[in-house]
């Protein structure tokens, strides 16, 4: 089985994200979960598979770090929850909204937009009379006049949510009529729209409804008037009313809430009592420094998958050299990665611009160098005092130093068995501002 290089290339597109549902994308999917430290798809799922068992709806919080992974983990949630009976609604929320600019009708009304659509494809016909008037009178409001009937409801929301995300004012306008009736929207959607759809999937011999809502963790950190952020204003001022819906709901959500001081608040409010679960990186090395090889042997595999798709696991390792010029050269790339997924694929890709495989040593080294450089241009003398200060606690305390250096990608966070611990981003580890300030450290000792 030789090597299209073609083909090669458009799967290590870094931004890409691989649909579990979907044969083709499958072959190149591997499962972190036993080095990641928790198995966050698998508790999840039970969570939803349980909790239908009783008909009580859940609400559940997903994050994690830009790049790590999680969109492809919530689409393997979605085929899984399939595969056992459940009709799930998976969506991306930058497809309806523009996120610099959100408030909670915005995502109600994209929930209802989308859930509705799909039900309609699926020829299965809901009734929501309250929003079908509603949404006629939004058009007025709008001066966009339409006549929105049961059979045609989820494109009557499509006009209204296309108009509005491109424009600032109409998107004022919306709120300033949907704001007054959002607890009646709320009750509409989960009487008339979910109520019902649940009611004849079940009658269908589906175990229940699940709307995953992924790309919510986009939604832009700007401070409001009031001072809170805009994170924190949706997930905790009005997280109730958005943990109200009746059916299960995955949300992605900002990463720095769970660095925020309302940490707690969040997790009682809105997740029921239950943190939100916090996908990491890959881990390439353990706390102590060590290198952590079940980590870096699934990564070189996450590389090779992409190569040689349709091969068995166990022989791909075998065809290291037809890719690589030693198994050295793709260690360095799984290492220097970080274990961060998107990182890994964007040093493949740069590869492939350069030449053609096997890739040499020197070529991977130009690759990492290039990439090390813009790095540690963009870190000044205040975030280096961070670095160093995470490196000796192997922590991160608060949502500034969240934003200044996991949003930065300057420090990376992993997870094993004494719990969460953050490590030097390994580019960066090699500038040559980190190597004198380790050389200082080591004669202090």
């Amino acid at each position: 089985m030789s090597l299209d290089i073609v083909k090669f290339f458009q799967a290590c597109n870094p931004s890409r994200t691989l649909s579990y549902g979907d044969p083709e994308d499958r072959q190149y999917y591997i499962d972190f979960s036993s080095v990641r430290g928790s198995n966050h798809i698998r508790e999840l799922k039970r969570t939803i598979y349980y909790r239908a068992l009783a008909s009580e709806p859940t609400c559940q919080l997903f994050t994690g770090h830009v790049g790590c992974g999680k969109s492809t983990e919530l689409l393997r949630l979605k085929a899984e929850l399939e595969d056992v009976g459940f009709y799930v609604v998976y969506f991306e929320s930058s497809e309806d909204l523009e996120l610099s600019d959100v408030d909670v009708t915005d995502i109600l009304l994209a929930i209802a937009h989308q859930v509705s659509e799909k039900l309609e494809a699926d020829q299965i016909r809901v009734k929501p009379s309250y929003l079908i008037n509603l949404f006629a009178e939004i058009g007025d409001t709008l001066q966009t006049p339409m006549e929105i009937s049961e059979f045609e409801f989820s494109v009557g929301i499509s006009k209204i949510t296309a108009r509005t995300k491109a424009s600032p004012k109409l998107r004022n306008q919306l709120r300033q009529f949907m704001e007054p009736r959002t607890n009646n929207i709320l009750k509409s959607i989960n009487e008339e729209l979910l109520g019902q759809a649940t009611a004849e999937l079940k009658r269908q011999g589906k175990q229940g409804l699940v709307v995953i809502i992924d790309n919510l963790d986009r939604v832009d950190p700007r401070q409001l008037q009031t001072g809170r952020t805009l994170p924190e204003y949706l997930f905790i001022d009005r997280g109730d009313q958005l943990s109200k819906l009746n059916c299960h709901v995955v949300y992605t959500i900002p990463l720095a809430l769970v660095f925020s001081n309302e940490s707690e608040t969040l997790k009682q409010r809105f997740g029921g009592g239950i943190a939100p679960k916090v996908l990491p990186m890959v881990p390439v090395q353990q706390r102590n420094g060590n290198h952590y090889g079940p980590g870096i042997h699934l990564l070189r595999h996450l590389i090779l998958a992409r190569a040689f798709p349709e091969m068995e696991p166990a022989k791909r390792l075998d065809r290291i050299l037809d890719v690589f010029e030693s198994r050295d050269a793709l260690d360095r790339l799984c290492l220097i990665s970080g274990g961060h997924l998107r990182n890994l694929l964007g040093l493949m890709s740069a590869c492939i611009q350069q030449g053609d495989p096997p890739f040499l040593q020197k070529s991977t080294e130009q690759v990492i160098q290039r990439q090390r450089d813009a790095l540690a241009r963009a870190i000044d003398d205040q975030e280096w005092k961070l670095v160093f200060q995470v490196v000796e606690q192997q922590n991160v305390k608060g949502d500034i130093e969240y934003q200044t250096l996991l949003r930065s990608m300057f420090v990376f966070e992993y997870q094993d068995a004494e719990g969460s611990w953050f490590g030097i981003n390994p580019v960066i580890a090699e500038t040559k501002k980190y190597q004198e300030w380790l050389q200082a450290r080591k004669g202090k000792e």
